[in-house]
This record gives structure tokens, C-alpha cells and sequence, in this order.
């Protein structure tokens, strides 16, 4: 276990598609992420369900 990474992972039920490109507001998402030297996965296949997990330093 990292003590020095903060983890979050988050799903839904819902069907899937999401993608940065689609003007989610996952690209600012990410964009946030990316400034804070944190990295950004999201899998949302066509018919769901949605997994997103961020990883952010803590320093």
C-alpha cells in the first residue's frame, strides 16, 4: 500500500459510452488530473457499466 497516493475508483449502472471526446466533462476531469501529476482511467464499454479510477500524489 502507497501512503503517498490518494486512489478513488468510482462505477455505475449505467450504459456505458463515455468518453472525454463526447463533451462529458471528462476531459476537464482529466485535464485537473493531469496538473496535479495524477493519473486518470476510465473504461465504459457499450453497455456499461462505466469504471473510472484516479490516482492523485498527496504531498
Amino acid at each position: 500500500m502507497h501512503t503517498d497516493v490518494l486512489a478513488l475508483s468510482v462505477s455505475d449502472d449505467g450504459i456505458g459510452g463515455a468518453a472525454p471526446e463526447a463533451g462529458t466533462g471528462l476531459a476537464g476531469l482529466a485535464d485537473r488530473v493531469t496538473v496535479a501529476d495524477g493519473r486518470l482511467r476510465i473504461s465504459s464499454p457499450q453497455g456499461g457499466p462505466t469504471l473510472m479510477h484516479v490516482e492523485l500524489p498527496c504531498r
